[in-house]
């Protein structure tokens, strides 16, 4: 009797979708090198074991022959005679031929189990599998079936991040974003504790669908996008997030606005326009004009834009403060609140020490807010590069500036 056993590659190795979007690196086809009879000789051979060996060659006849009628059957006696790994696993390779030529999935994926539960395969060829069958089932659009398989190839090799961006797609194709998202931050988190930096992609899909979904959890996403990745593009994109789903006052818009400035992120002439518009509605109308006049140096607005005619007209109307109405103005400040104000005048300005000087005083008065007063105090820090005492005024907010705080923190942490 003549076994001949089928190869282990036997299920198509095509790439999965999911997986091609992200970039995973796939093996390419090559061809075997010639061998010598010896080194053929020389390769591992799997054998049958006595008593299963005639059982065994009948299915592979059955299978060989696509008789479908008997295949069942043949299995069934097969399998009952099996006495080792190398047997279950031969006969369940058979399975998976014979499935694999009805072109039925039900029955491809119980022969890819049955070569798992073989115990003959290792647990990364078996992982390969099940994600080659998840692709299969993805593509047949049906998302139950295909995230079962997905699980099991997550379970059989844990350090592959493959499966769980198979997963969070098909998460994703069910409507079911939050499972989706959550099978991103596995990847990210699985990705960092091997020490390697998660593909940007994998942050900037997480963080889309976080945001298309309006979760709570967008923010921090985005926040630790910009931590591995601080560009332009994160910037603007994260704190545009942040504020799209959260709405903050004026103030807290005026302090995101800010951090764009630092960070160099502003970018377009709605950017441009929201800043000027918050700085003015706060009346530091110094600091309006300073953003329409970069706005401008940097070809981002045009004067005649509607966007910017009544700004800029309505500024043309605005006292111009400078530093000696400001000084005038602090002997007559009477409250932290007053203070604030003044110093964001000198902040406007960009003489971002003394605007400290005035947050500081503002902490020591009555009758403002602390939240406030530490978060402009590390802002104006910030600017003057001082880091520690920067840190030290954002980590002194609480409330709902707390958030604003935290992008303020993380623009010190990446480079400021």
């Amino acid at each position: 009797m003549k076994l001949i056993v089928p190869a282990l590659g036997i299920l198509a190795a095509a790439t999965p979708a999911a997986a091609q979007q992200y970039n995973t690196p796939q093996p390419a086809p090559q061809q075997a090198p010639p061998q010598s009879e010896q080194q053929a000789t020389a390769q591992p051979q799997i054998k049958a074991s006595s008593g299963a060996l005639k059982a065994i060659v009948d299915l592979q006849t059955a299978v060989n022959a696509n008789d479908v009628a008997t295949i069942p059957a043949k299995v069934a006696a097969a399998q009952k005679v099996a006495k080792t790994k190398e047997d279950r696993y031969i006969i369940a390779q058979l399975q998976l031929k014979a499935a694999l030529a009805s072109k039925d999935n039900a029955a491809i994926g119980a022969a890819i189990d049955a070569i798992a539960a073989s115990q003959y395969v290792d647990a990364p060829r078996i992982a390969q599998l099940y994600r080659s069958l998840g692709s299969t089932y993805m593509t047949a659009k049906q998302y139950d079936l295909a995230a079962a398989a997905l699980d099991k190839a997550i379970a059989a090799e844990p350090g592959n991040t493959d499966g769980l961006i198979m997963l969070a797609e098909t998460r994703n194709s069910q409507g079911r974003k939050a499972e989706a998202v959550a099978a991103f931050q596995r990847v990210i988190q699985a990705t960092s504790s091997a020490g390697q930096k998660p593909r940007e992609e994998i942050y900037k899909r997480a963080v889309s669908l976080a945001y298309e979904a309006k979760l709570a959890s967008a923010p921090e996403i985005a926040r630790q996008w910009v931590s591995a990745y601080p560009t332009a593009d994160s910037w603007r994109n994260a704190i545009a997030i942040y504020r799209n789903l959260n709405r903050p006052d004026v103030e807290g818009t005026l302090g995101l606005l800010r951090l764009m400035q630092a960070a160099g992120a502003l970018n377009g002439a709605a950017d441009y326009s929201l800043f000027a518009n918050a700085a003015a509605d706060q009346s530091n109308f110094v600091e309006a004009q300073a953003v329409i006049d970069a706005g401008i140096a940097a070809k981002q607005v045009d004067p005649a834009n509607p966007l910017f005619r009544d700004i800029i007209a309505g500024l043309k109307t605005k006292p111009k403060t400078t530093s000696t109405d400001l000084d005038a103005a602090i002997k007559m400040a009477q409250n932290g609140t007053a203070l604030v104000r003044i110093g964001d005048r000198y902040y406007g300005l960009g003489q971002y020490a003394k605007a400290a000087e005035l947050y500081r005083q503002a902490l020591g008065k009555s009758g403002g807010d602390a939240n406030i007063a530490n978060l402009h105090l590390g802002m104006a820090l910030a600017r003057t590069g001082d880091k520690a005492g920067a840190a030290a005024a954002f980590n002194a907010v609480t409330g709902p500036r707390a958030d604003i705080a935290k992008y303020w923190l993380l623009y010190l942490q990446t480079g400021a």
